[in-house]
């Protein structure tokens, strides 16, 4: 069963919180699948993986980029998984119907938006009645990351 972690944005936007949860994905030697709402806002995430950071980069690719299988992190509008990764973000309230080809899932929801946070519930429900694995953790003031559940 895949483990799947549902991180609850509160206190800082996805565009902060994505880079350090991939950065500790390619430091574990995984390779992920980033899935965003639209082409637009793929490209936008695309251009933050390089920018994030002056001192840092994530070494990703998008549609536009071409050669998936070179690509450590994969980002898409679309249910695929181009670049054989075992870890799986989904983002912008998106959902997959392959989880269970993923070891690992993080669903990634913002904790301001009323709509997010209530699909983020029901996808919660729907993975456990599954039985797949499933934690919550929380933004801590300081930036980090707490388990809640």
């Amino acid at each position: 069963m895949t483990d799947i972690a549902f991180y609850h944005l509160q206190r800082s936007p996805l565009e902060q919180a994505l880079p350090r949860l991939l950065e500790k994905t390619l430091a574990a030697g995984k390779r992920a699948v980033v899935l965003a709402g639209s082409e637009e806002r793929v490209e936008s995430l695309a251009t933050t993986l390089w920018t994030y950071h002056q001192d840092s980069w994530l070494p990703h690719g998008t549609a536009k980029d071409g050669e998936a299988q070179h690509q450590p992190i994969w980002l898409s509008p679309h249910d695929e998984n181009p670049n054989g990764a075992t870890f799986l973000f989904l983002t912008d309230s998106m959902d997959t119907g392959t989880i269970d080809a993923f070891e690992r899932c993080f669903d990634l929801f913002d904790g301001n938006d009323e709509a997010a946070l209530a699909a983020a519930r029901q996808r919660w429900k729907q993975r456990k009645e599954f039985g797949h694995v499933v934690t919550y953790w929380q933004q801590t003031d300081h930036g980090g990351w707490e388990q809640k559940a």
